[in-house]
């Protein structure tokens, strides 16, 4: 059998070459996207029973109005649910002290030289989070490491930054943040590095119990009160284990009556505070609350990447079903002669199933080393961390195996059917056609190949218009050529200000620096302090939310933003930091001015801290935040000396950026001794919330193109098949009088009937398709007609290039030689 299958494949290398060309590419299209897919589905795996393991996630409601939606919590939470409820057996907080301060840790064992890190992925976690995840540690008792205060657990990567080859734990580190906080721990365990599927990423582990150590003045108990005991500030992630019988609808339905008996005063001031659950393994792909420990992915994408895999794959199936029942005149005599000495119709069926089975094999075989050698391709273009050991999991084996025999089926088995069904006396007698039926099913393939084409293709085209759309979009401040650097970690004890005004001084000195500006928060960054404020003479339940900034003199020339009304924070006015307010053009609206003249002169209330401030200004609306999310009003105190990031304006496009870094970094060690110097440039840095998208885009646009190439190459083969079929009839046309032009299109009308069908069917699932993906964002391009035109162009020019490569040929032909042919 073997024999005759290698024979027959030498017979026609053309069509061979062309099967297994296509059925790689669907292979590896295939396979890769099962890598994405099985990876991104993978976030919380290695937990333990991670189905029973939930986040607490809060909902806030004033007056009836959803204003925010938190993966962060109260302190008080946990505790409370664990106590009131059964079902809970145990719950877990983390304080992301990295995401909110700036936070500097060294190694105290390394003095007189020690080791300043500025840590971000820092964490303050209960003792249960290291179990509760299954964490395990290389040293140390997970179960023990952070039951006491001042102790803390790394990441193997850190510990040999801070200590070497030493053995980290019983060494001691100091943390320091921007609030003066000063503790010294020691560490008690060594954790393996993280794993990427989670979405709680840490370097370094402090105990949670190290936060009730936090004293204020005449206030001994301010740490556990505002740490573990507090229902008013909301800033913690919680997460629960419940039993696995717990019933999540009717356990939720129970937080409504803990939640008002620790905070009555909600129903007074018209509020609510709805807790939820959020299963683990859901935050990755479908969590779109604020402030996240890292953005998260889009399960929308996966969905899509899961399609396009899967599209791609019976594309390259229908080639194979296309070319053999296509040459089924070919066969049809082998089989006739086969019969005829007695051969069975079943032992037909398995050579013709062996050959499909071998093809696919060996496409298989080529398409996993093909993976292997551009797996750093795909990671660059995926974002993930793939490598060569992923393809020998037994999961990944198994696809391997399942693909094959799939492939072999149902690429294999209608061919084998229609090839072993011919009668031997009529093949014989050389009165065999091709049936319509067949050339029906053909044409209804290719149709349903260039379809999936032009689906891809236009989905890519709208990928990138709203891509597009969104980095070229107005977003109300000039972010290019803006370098940001982080408050330091370490300041001089009770020369804070000086320290800064030095800082601000020396960049000032250099020409490559336009200006510099210090504010709470900069565009990009995730996390929004909203507060409730109303104006001063309106009762409480009118409050608006909206967001609270600080910035200093510079800000609005640093981010070119304009002024509507009133003037700017000054110096001369020295009041402002104590009393004035400059809001945006939409904050103005939320408290009900007219426009942003009325504005100027009133009096807001903070209504739940007590106290005033004047408007002075209204600039224009900015987006904080990606075009993913509305716009958001925003107020600004003014706050020389309070910013947690330093923006800094370079001169032009023709600046020395080296030459500009190195003298920023020179003014931050001279300002800001023994803290490590950091930056960012803020277009990148707003730029990333598009990383999925753009990542996405990506890969729709390698995925669609390679779609196409096996489309074409399916086409290829049948239009150099119909043409071998048609080379007598083209012959004597010519003979009569036919030009090449008229036999060129004779043969490829056909095929460009196809595709432009193929083109109108694609169109309505396409756009219900990508329109629903564009309603996911708050600011999104539409689809216009010339999108599917534009991509439909693309499928007919390549389309009628490989139907001319045989078409042409064919036309040029002697016909002499077209009527010797057979």
């Amino acid at each position: 059998m073997f024999s005759r299958i290698y024979r027959n494949f030498s017979k026609n290398k053309f069509f061979t070459s062309l099967n297994i060309l296509g059925l790689t590419i669907g292979m590896v299209i295939f396979l890769l996207v099962a890598q994405y897919v099985k990876f991104e589905k993978s976030y919380e795996d290695f937990v333990p029973e991670p189905e029973s393991v939930y986040r607490l996630t809060l909902d806030t409601y004033d007056g009836g109005e959803l204003v925010s939606s938190s993966a962060e919590n109260f302190p008080a939470a946990g505790p409370a649910l664990v106590a009131a409820l059964p079902e809970v057996q145990g719950y877990a907080r983390l304080y992301n002290m990295g995401f909110k301060n700036n936070v500097v840790i060294t190694n105290e064992d390394a003095r007189p030289d020690p080791i300043a890190i500025k840590q971000r992925r820092f964490l303050y976690a209960d003792a249960s989070f290291l179990p509760m995840m299954g964490y395990p540690l290389l040293s140390g008792d997970s179960k023990t490491a952070l039951t006491e205060p001042n102790t803390a657990v790394l990441t193997r990567e850190l510990a040999r930054r801070y200590f070497g080859d030493e053995e980290p734990v019983g060494k001691m580190l100091r943390m320091r943040d921007d609030d003066n906080n000063n503790e010294l721990v020691r560490v008690t365990g060594v954790i393996a590095e993280m794993p990427e599927n989670t979405h709680l990423k840490f370097d370094i582990l402090f105990s949670y119990k190290t936060l009730f150590g936090r004293q204020q003045q005449d206030n001994p108990d301010y740490g556990v009160r505002r740490y573990d005991q507090s229902w008013s500030r909301s800033d913690m992630y919680t997460f629960l284990r419940l039993r696995t019988d717990a019933d999540v609808k009717s356990l939720e339905s129970k937080f409504a009556e803990i939640v008002a008996k620790q905070v009555p005063e909600l129903k007074e001031k018209n509020q609510q505070y709805i807790l939820k659950l959020q299963p683990l393994r859901d935050i990755h792909l479908t969590s779109r609350l604020s402030n996240e420990a890292e953005a998260n992915g889009d399960g929308r994408i996966v969905q899509f990447m899961t399609l396009i895999g899967v599209f791609v794959l019976v594309i390259a199936w229908i080639n194979y079903v296309n070319l053999s029942t296509a040459r089924a005149l070919e066969r049809a005599r082998e089989v006739g002669v086969r019969k005829a000495l007695g051969a069975a119709r079943s032992q037909l069926i398995r050579q013709f199933l062996s050959e499909a089975a071998f093809v696919n094999l060996l496409a298989l075989v080529i398409a996993l080393a093909v993976m292997g050698a551009i797996l750093p391709g795909f990671n660059s273009l995926s974002g993930l961390s793939l490598k060569v050991s992923h393809l020998f999991e037994s999961w990944f084996i198994t696809l391997v195996a399942g693909l094959w025999l799939a492939g072999t089926i149902l690429s294999g088995f209608y061919p084998a059917i229609v090839l072993s069904s011919f009668r031997p006396a009529t093949i014989l007698k050389g009165k065999f056609k091709n049936s319509s039926g067949g050339v029906v099913l053909r044409r209804s393939l290719v149709v349903f190949q260039f379809m999936a084409s032009v689906a891809l293709i236009a989905g890519t085209i709208i990928v990138y218009q709203q891509l597009t759309f969104m980095m070229n979009q107005d977003i109300g401040v000039n972010i290019d050529q803006v370098v940001v650097v982080e408050r330091p970690g370490i300041m001089p004890s009770g020369k804070e200000t000086a320290a800064i005004d030095v800082f601000r001084n020396e960049l000032k000195k250099n020409p490559s620096i336009q200006n510099v500006s210090s504010s709470t928060t900069v565009p990009g960054a995730q996390r929004e302090w909203k507060i409730r404020m109303k104006r001063y003479d309106v009762p409480d339940d009118k409050s608006a939310t909206i967001i609270l900034n600080t910035m200093d003199y510079d800000f609005t020339d640093v981010f070119k933003m304009k002024l509507l009304a009133g003037r700017l924070f000054s110096k001369d006015f020295v009041k402002d930091p104590d009393t004035s307010l400059i809001i945006t053009a939409s904050a103005a609206t939320a408290f009900g001015f007219r426009n942003p003249e009325d504005a100027i002169g009133q009096t807001l209330s903070f209504t739940d801290y007590g106290f005033s401030s004047i408007v002075v200004g209204v600039i224009n609306d900015y987006h904080q935040l990606s075009l993913k999310k509305n716009m958001a009003p925003v107020v600004f105190q003014c706050g020389p000396y309070y910013g947690e990031f330093y923006s800094i304006r370079l001169t032009g496009n023709n600046v020395d950026i080296d030459r500009a870094l190195a003298s920023i970094q020179n003014a931050y060690v001279t300002a800001f001794p023994g803290n490590p110097f950091d930056y960012f440039f803020l277009d990148d840095y707003f730029g990333r919330q598009y990383r999925n998208e753009q990542q996405f885009g990506m890969l729709f646009t390698t995925f669609a193109a390679l779609a196409l190439v096996i489309g074409c190459l399916g086409l290829l083969g049948l239009s150099a098949y119909t043409t071998v079929q048609r080379t007598k009839e083209i012959g004597i046309r010519k003979v009569l009088g036919s030009s090449e032009g008229g036999i060129f299109v004779l043969l490829s009308v056909d095929y460009i009937r196809l595709v432009l069908l193929s083109i109108l069917l694609s169109v309505p699932a396409v756009y219900f398709l990508m329109n629903s993906w564009l309603q996911s964002f708050a600011y999104h391009t539409s689809i216009s007609v010339m999108t599917f035109a534009f991509a439909g162009a693309i499928v007919l020019i390549i389309a009628l290039l490989t139907v001319s490569v045989q078409t042409l040929r064919a036309a040029r032909t002697n016909p002499v030689n077209s009527l010797r042919y057979e």
